[in-house]
């Protein structure tokens, strides 16, 4: 984040390979919810 102040060319492409054309797939669906509860999980 630091060095994307000025180049957001990395972040981009870091962001466009994230990408899923799946977007209708419930497994994607539900793996991306389980994901965002795991992120909100306190240690």
């Amino acid at each position: 984040m630091i060095a994307s102040h000025t180049d957001s060319s990395r972040i981009r492409l870091l962001l466009k390979e994230a990408l899923t054309n799946k977007i209708n797939d419930r497994a994607t669906f539900m793996k991306g919810i389980d994901y965002s509860y795991y992120y909100e999980q306190e240690e």
